[in-house]
C-alpha cells in the first residue's frame, strides 16, 4: 500500500539518499522513508525546499509530487511519465476511442457515482435521497444531466443544509474537498499511468487546460469517499478554518484505507488500479464494463 506524505512548514529540505526520501526538519535532524512506497507526495509548506533528484526519485517510483499554493490548496501535480512498458499503443487506441463507447463508459461511472452518493446518504441520514432510483435512469454519455440533477440533492442533503452550494473558491468546507479530491485525483491518475493510459485523453472531460481530465473522470465512483471524511470533521470543526495539519491527516485517512467489496479487502489504490485496468480492457475491446468497486 503506498503512502501519502504531506510535507509542511515543519520540513526544511527534501532530498534522496540510497532510494530514500530525506526529510530535514526545520527543528533539526532527519528522517527518512523509501522511495518505493510513496504513493504521493503533497508539498504544503511555504518554504520547502527540494532538489531534482527528489522529483525524480519519486517519478521513477510510481508516485506523484502535488505542490499547494498559499492557501494550502493543491495547484501542480508532476506524474511519472514511463509507467507500462505499452504505453505508446495504449495511448493510441484512447485518441481512437470511438465517440459511442465513450458514451457507454462514461453511462456507468456517473451511474456508479450517483450511487455511491446515494448510499453515503442512507449510511448518514438514512434517506439516500432517491438517488439510487435516479442512478439507474442515466443514459450514455448521460444526455439527461443526471450528474448535476443528483448533486442538486446531494450536497444539501449532505451537510444538512440547504444553502450549501459546491464550489471550489467556498470559505467553508469547500476547502476540504478540494483538498481531499486532489489527494484522490493524484493516486487516480497514477493508477492510470500504471495501466498504460494517458491522463489528459478523459472520456468525458476534455478542458484543453486541464491535463488531469481521464483522472477526474475515473476518480468520480470514490468521491464520496473524501465526502465522508469531511462530513465527518466538520461535525466537530469549524468549516470555515484553515487546513492544518490535523484536518489534512484525517481527510488524508480513506486513501489509505482497505475496502471490502465482493469478498476481497484491497487498498484503495488497489480498487482504483483495477478500475483503470477494466479500462484499459474497455479501449482495446477486450471487456466491456468497467469495474468500479463500491467502497
Amino acid at each position: 500500500m503506498g503512502r501519502i506524505l504531506d510535507i509542511g512548514d515543519g520540513a526544511a529540505g527534501l532530498r534522496v539518499r540510497d532510494s530514500q526520501l530525506v526529510i530535514g526538519l526545520a527543528e533539526g535532524g532527519e528522517v527518512t522513508t523509501p522511495l518505493a512506497e510513496l504513493a504521493a507526495v503533497v508539498i504544503s509548506g511555504a518554504h520547502v525546499v527540494m532538489t531534482q533528484a527528489v522529483i525524480a526519485g519519486v517519478a521513477d517510483s510510481g508516485g506523484a509530487v502535488v505542490i499547494c499554493d498559499a492557501r494550502h490548496l493543491p495547484a501542480a501535480m508532476m506524474l511519472p511519465i514511463q509507467a507500462h512498458v505499452t504505453q505508446t499503443e495504449r495511448f493510441a487506441c484512447q485518441a481512437r476511442m470511438p465517440l459511442p463507447l465513450r458514451k457507454r463508459l462514461w453511462r456507468q461511472i456517473v451511474a456508479a457515482k450517483i450511487r455511491a452518493q446515494g448510499r453515503l446518504l442512507a449510511d448518514l441520514h438514512q434517506d439516500d435521497g432517491g438517488l439510487v432510483a435516479l442512478s439507474q435512469r442515466v443514459a450514455p454519455g448521460d444526455s439527461g444531466n443526471l450528474e448535476g440533477r443528483a448533486a442538486q440533492r446531494y450536497w444539501p442533503l449532505l451537510f444538512a443544509d440547504p444553502g450549501f452550494r459546491r464550489g471550489r473558491e467556498g470559505p467553508d468546507q469547500n476547502a476540504h474537498l478540494n483538498y481531499g479530491y486532489a489527494v484522490l485525483r493524484a493516486l487516480t491518475a497514477r493508477a492510470l499511468c500504471g495501466a498504460g493510459l494517458h491522463p489528459s485523453l478523459g472520456l468525458q472531460h476534455h478542458n484543453r487546460y486541464d491535463p488531469f481530465c481521464l483522472a477526474n473522470d475515473l476518480m468520480e465512483p470514490f468521491r464520496p469517499l473524501v465526502d465522508r471524511a469531511v462530513y465527518a470533521w466538520v461535525q466537530d470543526h469549524d468549516p470555515s478554518a484553515t487546513l492544518e495539519k490535523q484536518a489534512k491527516a484525517f481527510l488524508v485517512a480513506p486513501m489509505l484505507a482497505a475496502y471490502t467489496w465482493q469478498g476481497e479487502t484491497r487498498s484503495l489504490f488497489d480498487w482504483v488500479a483495477r478500475s483503470a485496468s477494466s479500462l484499459v480492457a474497455a479501449i482495446t475491446a477486450k471487456g466491456r464494463e468497467l469495474e468500479l468497486a463500491e467502497v
